[in-house]
């Protein structure tokens, strides 16, 4: 079946005002039976309770929390290059549902798992993650700058080529989890007697093609 005759995905950049805005209107416009958005659990709470983790929380949490502290002060040096703090495209999203009474739905990866597997990438992708993180290869320093979407999409093909392990844990392998999870939602619809469900799942610009991909009926990766 062609789930994609179901589901709109918003790809969206994670820093940018412009998929804030982008993110309520599709919501508000289309109305849809469902809002699927690209969190786990610990990440929807965290978002929920303000949480923010710390150097010091990282530390003890060993080298998974240390992991995600660093990628999480990359995006916060994109998020003051594009003007938008990390995830308020999310926080829309949920509240704009929320508002309208739609069901919301978390389709994404545990980020412990995820977490695990990028502590298990290889030793030299690790090594350029961190000169990147310190500003050598992100262009966080540029103080014009094109369409952002622009820059993201150029950011996301030269992270899969310098990065292969990564781009597969953090984005193939994630568009295939998504992807089923969106296929499970319009199945549940559908068998509660919704004729032509409609399912609304705001996603990173990077997973859009691969999870539109899937949703087509192409193929999985594993």
């Amino acid at each position: 079946m062609n789930y994609l005759r179901y589901v709109k995905i918003v790809g969206t950049m994670h820093v940018s005002p412009k998929s804030r805005d982008e993110v309520a209107r599709i919501i508000i416009n289309e109305r849809p039976h469902a809002v699927a958005v690209e969190l786990d659990r610990a990440r929807f709470l965290a978002m929920e309770t303000n949480v923010e983790l710390t150097l010091q929380d990282s530390l003890r949490l060993g080298r998974r929390g240390i992991i995600n502290y660093a990628l999480a002060k990359v995006e916060e040096k994109l998020g003051e290059t594009f003007g938008m703090s990390p995830g308020e495209e999310m926080r829309t999203a949920i509240e704009v549902s929320r508002s309208l009474g739609i069901p919301l739905y978390l389709i994404d990866e545990d980020i412990n798992l995820i977490l695990a597997k990028i502590a298990s990438a290889p030793l030299r992708e690790k090594l350029l993650m961190t000169l990147e993180g310190l500003s050598v290869f992100l262009p966080l320093g540029r103080t014009e700058l094109g369409d952002p979407l622009e820059e993201y999409r150029a950011m996301m093909v030269e992270f899969k080529h310098r990065y292969p392990y990564l781009y597969l844990v953090l984005v193939e392998e994630r568009n295939e989890i998504m992807a089923r999870n969106l296929m499970a939602i319009v199945d549940s619809l559908l068998s509660a007697g919704v004729k032509k469900p409609k399912v609304v799942a705001v996603v990173g610009l990077g997973h859009k093609p691969g999870i539109e991909r899937l949703l087509n009926g192409r193929y999985f990766y594993m």
